[in-house]
This record gives C-alpha cells, sequence and structure tokens, in this order.
C-alpha cells in the first residue's frame, strides 16, 4: 500500500470505478473535471472492457483505452488499471461453448451476466492470459498506472465448475495433494458405501448424488479447497504476465467473509490487500450492518498483517441487488467511509463514477449520480473528499491490538457440511457475536490463522474451530502456556484435516488443553433453550443466563466449573469451565450458545485480566460512539465516529484533523458526525 500512497503524493486514496466505455467520449473532460473537484485522485479503468478492447478474436482496439489513460493523467488522476479479464465477451462463449460453467446438476450456464466462465478452461486461461500480456505490455511505462487490477471479485458468480475439464484439473489437484490412491482413500473414508477408488480417472467432483443421499463430506471438503485454489491459479498466471512487465504493485479485490474462497492463502499473492463491502439493509438485526462493516475491515487488515489496505469498493447510497435497497440517509456515507480508515484502511474508492443509464447496476448509486451536481449526495461526496484531503498524516499508521479470534476458511467448509448434528451450527453466527460483543465494548480485534504466528496476541477466542490441525491446535494451545488466555466455543477441535474425527472424547484437539473430556452432544431443537447457572466465585459469569443451540455432556477432568446447565438434556452438567495453567495462562471452554448478557460478561472479564481496554469513550455510549486509535511513529489518531442522534463528549486532548480546531476534554462529537483527533507522541 505504501507504494501505492507514495504515487499520490502521501495522501489517502480516493476515487471509484470509472467506466468511461458507457458514456459518449464528449461526457469525458467533464467527468474529469468533477472529479477533481471532488477530490478524486484514483481510478479503476477497464474491468469489465473485455469485449471492447477484443471485438474479435485476435483484434485488438486500445484508442479509447489510450486517450482516456492520458486525459486523467493531464488532470493528475491515478489510474488502478484493469487486465479485463473478469467476464468474456459474447463472441467468445460462443466460439468456446465449452469454457462456460456447468453446475452442480450438470447443467452448462450460459453467457450474458458476467463471470460466465469455468475456472479450469484452457481457451479461457490462454485469452485472459493473451489480453493482459498486450494490456501490460502497453500500459507498463504509462505514467498515470499506480497499480494494477487483476479480474474483480474472483468466484462472485463462478467459484466452482463441476465440468469434464474441472473434472480433470481435480484430479490433478488430488494427485498432488495425495500422490497415490491409497493415500486418498484414507483421507475421504472410501471404505464407507463403497467408495473406495482403484484409478484416478474414476474421481469426479461431488456432482449431485442419487436422490435424496449424501456426497462424501472430505470430497466436499478437497473440492472446496480445489475450487479456491483453481481461481487463485488464474490469478496468479494473470499475475504473473502483469509482473514480468510492469513494476507497479498488484491486486484484486476481496469480498471480506466471502465463503469460497480461502482468502489467508490469496493474501499472500497480494502486492497490496483490497477490499470490496457493501452495507446490508436487512438481516443483521439492530446495528447489524454498521458491526458488519467494522467486522469486515477488522478481517482485511488482519489479511494484510497489520498494514494499511485499500477499501476497492463501497457505496454512496443505495445498491441494486438487495430485495429492498433504501438510501444512506445524511453523513452515514462518511461514517462508513471513515470507519474503513479508522480500522485501517488507507483509501476509500466506491462503485462506481457516474451512475449507470443502462445495465442491471443502473439502480445503484455512484458518486456522480443521475441527478447531477446539484443534489445531496454529489455535497456529501465532495465533503468527504476533503475529510480525506485533510487526513493525509494517518497516511501508514496502524492500528494495535493484542486480542485476536481465530478464523480458518477450512474449518467454515467443514462445518458447513452436511449430515451434522445441527444445521444451527455454522461458522458465521457464532464468529460475528463474539465480535460483536467485542465491538460493543470499544475493543478492537484482528482476525488470525490458527495455524500462524500468535506471538502478538494476549488472548485467543475461538468461537467456531470445528476443523483444526494438529499444527493449529498446537498453535493455539500455546497461547496460553505462555501465559495468555483462550476461549474456545462449542462443536471446535472436532476433527482433523481430513474431517475425521478426533477419537477419545470431545472436543478433540482441545480436549487435553481445556481439562475436560465431553461424551455426547444434544443439540437443542428450533426455539428451545436451557437455564444456566454460575458457580463461580469471581465475576467470570455472574447469575443465571439462557443457552440455545447446543448441549454436551461434559466430564470434568482438570478444570473449573464455572457455570452448569439447570434443566434440558444434561441437567447439573458443566457448560461453561475454566483451566487454569501454570502461570497466568487460562484456557476456557463455552458449550452452549450463552446470551448476549452472559456472553459479554465472560469476555470482557477475559480481557479485563489480559489488562486489554477499551478506547476511551464515555460510559453508556456503545456502539453509538465508535472510538478506534490509528498510530504512527509520531503521533495517535482517535477516530471517533458518532451513530447515534445526540452529541457525545469525548475527554481528549489534541487536534481535530477534519476542522483544523483543537479538541479539549469538553469537547463533543456532533450526532451524526465524525472527529480524527491528532496527539503527537512523547519525544
Amino acid at each position: 500500500m505504501k507504494r501505492l500512497t507514495d504515487r499520490l503524493g502521501g495522501r489517502l486514496a480516493y476515487g471509484a470505478d470509472y467506466n468511461p466505455e458507457q458514456w459518449p467520449e464528449s461526457y469525458w473532460p467533464q467527468d474529469v473535471q468533477l472529479m477533481r473537484e471532488a477530490g478524486v485522485n484514483l481510478v479503476s479503468v477497464g474491468i469489465f472492457s473485455w469485449a471492447l478492447l477484443e471485438p474479435k478474436e485476435g483484434l485488438y482496439e486500445f484508442g479509447w483505452l489510450d486517450r482516456i489513460i492520458d486525459l486523467l493523467h493531464a488532470n493528475g488522476i491515478a489510474v488502478d488499471l484493469a487486465n479485463a479479464s473478469a467476464t468474456p465477451p459474447p463472441w467468445f462463449s460462443r466460439r468456446y461453448p465449452d469454457s462456460m460453467l456447468v453446475d452442480v446438476n450438470g447443467i452448462r450456464r450460459s453467457y450474458g451476466g458476467r463471470q460466465s466462465f469455468c475456472p479450469s478452461s484452457a481457451e479461457y486461461r490462454a485469452a485472459s492470459s493473451a489480453l493482459t500480456a498486450l494490456i501490460a505490455d502497453r500500459y507498463a511505462d504509462h505514467p498515470a498506472v499506480a497499480m494494477w487490477h487483476v479480474h474483480n471479485e474472483y468466484g462472485c458468480h463462478n467459484w466452482s465448475c463441476y465440468c469434464d475439464a474441472s473434472a480433470e484439473a481435480f484430479r490433478r489437484w488430488l494427485q498432488a495433494r495425495y500422490s497415490d490412491l491409497d493415500a486418498l482413500n484414507e483421507a475421504w473414508g472410501t471404505s464407507f458405501w463403497s467408495q473406495h477408488y482403484y484409478d484416478w480417472a474414476e474421481i469426479l467432483p461431488p456432482r449431485t448424488p442419487s436422490y435424496h443421499t449424501f456426497a462424501n463430506p472430505t470430497q466436499q471438503l478437497d473440492f472446496a479447497r480445489f475450487s479456491s485454489d483453481e481461481l487463485l491459479d488464474c490469478f496468479r498466471a494473470e499475475a504473473a504476465v502483469i509482473r514480468g512487465r510492469a513494476a507497479q504493485p498488484v491486486t484484486t479485490n476481496f469480498m471480506q467473509f466471502f465463503k469460497p474462497l480461502d482468502y489467508w492463502t490469496w493474501s499472500q499473492e497480494q502486492d497490496l490487500i483490497s477490499n470490496d463491502h457493501y452495507r446490508l439493509a436487512e438481516g443483521l438485526g439492530a446495528g447489524g450492518a454498521t458491526h458488519d462493516l467494522a467486522m469486515s475491515a477488522d478481517l482485511i487488515r488482519s489479511l494484510s498483517d497489520g498494514a494499511p489496505w485499500l477499501l476497492m469498493e463501497h457505496s454512496t447510497s443505495a445498491v441494486n441487488w438487495q430485495p429492498r435497497n433504501p438510501a444512506k440517509p445524511p453523513g452515514q456515507m462518511i461514517r462508513d467511509s471513515l470507519t474503513h480508515l479508522a480500522r485501517g484502511a488507507d483509501g476509500d474508492l466506491f462503485f462506481q463514477w457516474r451512475a449507470s443509464k443502462a445495465g442491471a447496476e443502473k439502480f445503484h448509486s455512484a458518486m456522480l449520480p443521475h441527478a447531477g451536481t446539484d443534489t445531496a449526495r454529489w455535497r456529501e461526496v465532495c465533503a468527504l473528499g476533503a475529510h480525506l484531503g485533510a487526513l493525509a498524516d494517518v497516511v501508514g499508521s496502524r492500528v494495535a491490538t493484542r486480542i485476536a479470534i481465530a478464523f480458518d476458511w477450512n474449518a467454515w467448509w467443514g462445518v458447513e457440511l452436511d449430515s451434522h448434528p445441527s444445521i444451527d451450527v455454522g461458522m458465521m453466527g457464532q464468529v460475528r457475536r463474539w465480535h460483536r460483543v467485542l465491538w460493543e465494548q470499544g475493543i478492537v480485534c484482528d482476525f488470525v490463522h490458527p495455524g500462524r504466528d500468535l506471538a502478538g496476541y494476549d488472548v485467543v477466542l475461538v468461537p467456531s474451530l470445528y476443523l483444526c490441525t494438529d499444527e493449529a491446535a498446537a498453535n493455539i494451545s500455546a497461547v496460553a502456556a505462555r501465559g495468555g488466555s483462550v476461549v474456545i466455543g462449542y462443536f471446535s477441535g472436532i476433527v482433523d484435516q481430513d474431517d475425521h474425527i478426533r477419537l477419545g472424547g470431545y472436543p478433540g484437539a482441545f480436549a487435553e488443553l481445556l481439562g475436560i473430556r465431553s461424551e455426547e452432544f444434544s443439540p437443542l431443537l428450533q426455539g428451545e433453550q436451557v437455564r444456566v447457572t454460575s458457580k463461580s466465585d469471581d465475576a467470570a459469569m455472574t447469575g443465571d443466563s439462557v443457552g440455545t443451540i447446543w448441549t454436551e455432556l461434559v466430564n470434568i477432568e482438570d478444570a473449573e466449573v464455572v457455570a452448569v446447565f439447570d434443566d434440558g438434556p444434561f441437567p447439573g452438567g458443566p457448560v461453561v469451565t475454566r483451566r487454569a495453567l501454570p502461570g497466568t495462562g487460562t484456557a476456557w471452554y463455552v458449550g452452549t450458545e450463552l446470551d448476549t448478557a452472559a456472553m459479554t460478561g465472560l469476555l470482557t472479564n477475559v480481557c479485563s485480566a489480559a489488562g486489554i481496554e477499551a478506547a476511551p469513550r464515555p460510559a453508556g455510549q456503545r456502539p453509538d460512539l465508535d472510538v478506534i486509535v490509528r498510530q504512527s511513529d509520531s503521533a495517535t489518531y482517535t477516530f471517533a465516529i458518532n451513530h447515534g442522534a445526540q452529541d457525545v463528549p469525548l475527554d481528549l486532548t489534541g487536534t481535530d484533523l477534519l476542522t483544523g480546531r483543537p479538541w479539549s476534554g469538553g469537547s463533543s462529537v456532533a450526532a451524526g458526525g465524525v472527529a480524527v483527533i491528532a496527539r503527537p507522541l512523547p519525544a
């Protein structure tokens, strides 16, 4: 990200997807003039332009792209140049019908939307690489090009394909993973249901099996791994073409918690991490959309190893793809944008610059709305540009935290396979609840891959880690062994990397760490709940609470019982336990879906014991006031974002970078407003 911000003169990136091909060329001068007025300094160009760049096979037309890139450069606007591989043109799909996607039921999908191709198609790969090479050769040395944008939202519409080419690629992937069929048969447990394979050619993707039955779970798991890797292989190939010709950083835009792609693996291939995030209007409960924004930003910062990252897309107002698409009220666009910055972004870009007059996204908002510049939305776009211009000092600063949530895409894929104890047990529900508890208390946390370095964290939370490797289990256990705290949620540590049960009692990988052994699960039926009573003498959990979704029969081997079930399948049985390790280490287990009050009490107690405190805020102002601190070598920058309807005092001293005015203990963050308070660090 530093290479990009250096290219932008040390400023935060501000701009949008720009699709000049949708408009007459006579519009272009007005576009760049208005971009300058709004403070735009970076636009993404060419993302969906393959059909115009290559109107016939082998015939390329770059004149219009030359002219717009030159015009942008002449006006001081940098370009994030796409290689246009996201969607082949209709002529390509018609000429190469086998390149189109086949679904799990064996039906070949048609072109006419976007991302209609099979990731394993040799024809698609050859054509996309050829186009990429021509674009990179032509523009690598153009002074406008600040970075490269490979494809767009990989896998958004074609995360897996079940065609014969994909089947062959899947077999190659399996041969690389297992080397021989004996190892594959062992990993897949093929002695069950007479599934033993004697020839690699017998293996298929997990297409729809016979009526009302289940596919092999490890086959499904491996196909999810393969599908993520196959798309990543497409990215690697196109990125390699660019990197062999150009020096600018290369990225592709992530989609935060996107289940089909293992972004821990993908992040290792990016020169900078970028993300698309869109506020949901429904489905997350009260305040859920604002929390979702914060959680997304925390994930992307973590995928960037704490380094600044780029918000590649979000919306100025309504989107077009939800069932109901309300406009953002005044101030929300600025609050949303600065929340991403507060949590580590060094740039805010939108989809898109000018609202389309045709096509599937014509009702999607943009920086320049259909109604033009005499609008409240345009004035807010210009105000945000001024804010970002005032925040140049924030560039390169980071968010520091000592608490992390373990998150693994393999565990996500595994826990949501079929034929499990309860359909109510997934990944994101638990992760979202635990993160929200921290967010409502003003505690910023990272996400971590459970098998990677955890040395910087005093508290590691494991809300849901059904699938856990031996290495990850040892890595998490080491946190408690060195004096940290670990909190494990139910149905974690149950299987190994092959989705095989860890025998000897649950929770398998974590039983020794936790000092417990569970004999049997008894998930609750829909609408059922159990009463939970605290047995602890301290403030870890006080009073009675309620559990839902899950119960299990837990035996204590070397742990303290913190809370028990009052009723349900296992009355009197342990539900929350704590094991003290030598020194100050602790390992907690939570054997049900605790209500919010109980979960808040537990996690805040764990954080307090570890000396982890919330950012400064007035009592009782969460979650209306979101306070996050970024720090550089010379200063701290406290972002105070007020989502509420009342002014909120904030007892800090410094300078509000957005207004240039001093901030004192009597200053308040206006209702719906934002302040960014800079304070120099002691020399």
